[in-house]
């Protein structure tokens, strides 16, 4: 990838939105939700995510419990909306004036970095190109109760965003955006990354690295800013979120797609990095996603995982709202214990060593609301961040078709960065290999964890390897970290490749003691804070087990391997007899678009 070399005008060439134009326009859908009051002045907000049928008036008793549900009417329920919370869009700009934007736009929250001026309407041209940032935005902070498009998750929180990706994308224009005012936004989205062509290895340069590091350490009085992701939708080329420095990063928060019927999506990326899932769109017969669009006018068919991470950063306005003492780290902490296996197909689930049910497709399920906030009301702090950094590795080794590599170690103990519960774990890699996309990269934990780091990626002909690249795994959370690792490196295409391993530095992320988790009035936890997952009750249903080291698991991961098409985008409108007051993700309202 060629780049010019000055310092903070360096290229981004293949950056690109995590979602593209419809290559296959017989794809149609939308969504539909259901309240429990059915007319557009309704002053409560009992609202479901749940899915149903579109046509025809819907009604609560067409609620079928086996679709899932994000739980945001119960959270709205509790009283929180959103108020207070600033969350800013980093993309093409949004139309501030929308009149189901203007009411929550925040210009303290918004710049333009491509023009360099406050304003961060997009630029409109024929094909309204620049309609992405608008889409996302209403996702988030759509108006409740006006008769226009729908209602965003977090319809009272504050609502800005950044024109950046309408220009050249530099180091320089992405740590701008990625610091904009960070004393006064909480929450940063972000639906774009490299390339998803199965082939690209990048990710964030020097300056947007370092404008990630002051914003978790400095944002928000020091609390840290919280940035959501988008993982990815390059599931067509079998592309893998662990390439994307991004979505990669242990500083974002990492969101995948589930589709209406709890499939994984054609387009979603499979990974380790990812934290969790929200509901996008699907296949033929699944619905997509409605929200805001360009000229004032809404959109049933937001799509890819560029719809699910607006969803996820309204989620998390609302738990930041129940406690705006969080951390980003604590965030963090909150979507894995509440996020829910339920409803996600996929074959890749997987018991961690912690007794937590986690997936490279969806992370550790589908976000909850009600329960986040719930958790969120009396969390406690999980304290300072620990940081133990090993060097596995003493000398070269070759890869040829198998490598397995283990070493025990003891997180840095008896020493200030020991780690005891974990968090983040990363491999930092460099090696070089003649036919990098037939390389499939594991980790394995003491407590036998398997993540896979890097699956096998079909388009990858290069003969780069990797140089010092940080593959991140979320998936061996609250596990103890002593005892033996494993990395194993294999070449699926039973080919005689050659390379050779020469740096493998395991960076461990946690406390130095068993994260505790917060007590609710309601519910008295464990005295030895074992609990590690809660349900919708915040009753304990998942304990920590006692550590042993165990013996390694070699069984190779089974996957769910991703073929499908990359980017969907149209379908016409199904018009409803009469308005109703929906959330957007779900049916449009009024003054839909179509889309060609």
């Amino acid at each position: 990838m060629e780049r010019e070399k000055e310092i903070g005008q360096e290229l981004r060439w293949g950056k690109s939105c995590r979602l593209k134009r419809n290559e296959f326009p017989h794809l149609v859908g939308n969504w539909a939700a259901i309240w429990e009051e059915k007319v557009c002045d309704c002053v409560s907000s009992h609202l479901s995510l749940a899915l149903a049928p579109a046509a025809g008036p819907l009604s609560v008793a067409r609620y079928n419990p086996s679709h899932g549900d994000l739980n945001v009417k119960e959270a709205w329920a509790q009283g929180f909306t959103g108020r207070g919370v600033v969350v800013t869009i980093l993309d093409d700009g949004i139309e501030k004036d929308h009149p189901d934007l203007a009411r929550n736009y925040d210009p303290d929250a918004s710049y333009d970095v491509n023009d360099r001026d406050p304003d961060p309407q997009p630029r409109y041209t024929q094909l309204n190109d620049n309609r992405h940032g608008t889409r996302c935005a209403g996702e988030v902070a759509a108006a409740a109760n006006n008769g226009v498009c729908g209602v965003g998750v977090a319809y009272n929180a504050k609502i800005g965003g950044v024109r950046m990706l309408d220009g050249e994308v530099t180091d320089v224009v992405e740590a701008q955006s990625l610091s904009l005012n960070s004393q006064h936004i909480h929450i940063y989205s972000a639906s774009w990354g490299p390339e998803d062509d199965g082939k690209t290895v990048d990710g964030p340069a020097k300056l947007a690295k370092e404008a990630f590091l002051q914003g978790v350490t400095e944002g928000r009085g020091g609390l840290g800013s919280i940035f959501v992701w988008a993982s990815g939708n390059g599931g067509r080329e079998r592309d893998s979120c662990n390439c994307d420095g991004y979505t990669n990063s242990i500083y974002t928060l990492s969101i995948s797609s589930t589709t209406q019927y709890g499939n994984v999506p054609w387009y979603s990326e499979a990974c380790s990095s990812t934290l969790a899932t929200t509901y996008s769109s699907g296949n033929l017969n699944e619905k997509q996603i409605v929200t805001t669009d360009l000229r004032k006018k809404c959109t049933d068919s937001h799509t890819g995982t560029s719809a699910s991470a607006p969803l996820a950063a309204g989620i998390i306005a609302l738990a930041l709202e129940a406690n705006m003492n969080l951390t980003w780290r604590d965030m963090q902490h909150l979507v894995v214990r509440t996020s829910r296996p339920a409803h996600l197909i996929t074959n890749d689930w997987r018991t961690n060593g912690v007794g937590r049910l986690v997936s490279h497709s969806y992370g550790y399920g589908l976000l909850d609301a009600s329960a986040m906030v719930v958790l969120a009301r009396n969390w406690s702090s999980v304290g300072l961040q620990h940081k133990c950094v090993i060097n596995m590795l003493t000398e070269p080794r070759d890869i040829k078709s198998h490598l397995v590599f283990s070493r025990s170690v003891e997180a840095c103990s008896g020493q200030l960065d020991f780690v005891s519960s974990l968090e983040h774990v990363q491999a930092r890699l460099t090696l070089s290999y003649n036919h990098r996309g037939n390389l499939a990269v594991h980790l394995i934990s003491p407590l036998g964890t398997r993540s896979t780091l890097l699956a096998p990626r079909p388009q990858d002909n290069s003969a780069e390897g990797f140089n010092d690249w940080a593959f991140m795994t979320t998936h061996s959370w609250d596990e103890d970290p002593r005892g033996e690792w494993t990395l194993e490196i294999e070449n699926v295409a039973g080919l005689n490749d050659y390379g050779v391993l020469s740096q493998f530095t395991l960076i461990l992320y946690g406390t130095g003691s068993s994260a505790t988790d917060p007590s609710i009035s309601d519910y008295t936890r464990p005295s030895n804070n074992s609990c590690k997952t809660f349900d919708t009750q915040q009753i304990c249903i998942g304990k920590t087990h006692t550590h042993t080291h165990t013996t390694l698991n070699r069984q190779a991961f089974k996957g769910n391997d991703i073929h499908d098409q990359k980017k969907i985008f149209t379908h016409s409108i199904i018009p409803m007899a009469k308005p109703l007051c929906h959330i957007e993700i779900f049916i449009c309202l009024s003054n839909c678009a179509y889309e060609y």
